[in-house]
């Protein structure tokens, strides 16, 4: 389970990385609007990839490391959907970015299901 996380980790580093940034940088080239002026500053990502890195190669921190990202993180996306919920402006940008939010908050859930089995659930083989 934690090499499936691992790579859902990864794809979601990209995932953000194309709609925070790239697609952002080339809407505005696209439209002449000033360079950035769409960009979504996060650098989650770095996390989500060291994270996912210790999932594959399973470090000595790992379970700590899963358990503690996934708890800040899901406060994190819940205290911004309950912003957000707030009054909410469903532009491209804030649609993006919320389904970007829905599909990081279910693999820490995911995560975290799996770190409250135990630290026994990260040991052993990677294919486990």
């Amino acid at each position: 389970m934690r090499v499936f996380i691992a790579h859902w980790l990864i794809l979601l580093s990209v995932w953000t990385l194309v709609i925070k940034f790239a697609f952002p940088l080339i809407y505005d080239a696209a439209y002449a609007e000033p360079t950035g002026t769409h960009l979504m500053w996060d650098f989650w990502w770095c996390a989500h990839l060291w994270l996912a890195y210790a999932l594959l190669t399973f470090k000595h921190y790992t379970w700590v490391l899963a358990l503690v990202v996934s708890v800040v993180e899901i406060v994190i996306i819940v205290t911004k959907f309950w912003l957000f919920f707030a009054a909410p402006q469903w532009t491209i940008w804030q649609t993006n970015w919320f389904i970007n939010k829905v599909f990081v908050l279910a693999c820490f859930c995911v995560l975290l299901v799996v770190c409250l089995q135990g630290r026994q659930a990260f040991t052993g083989s990677p294919d486990e």
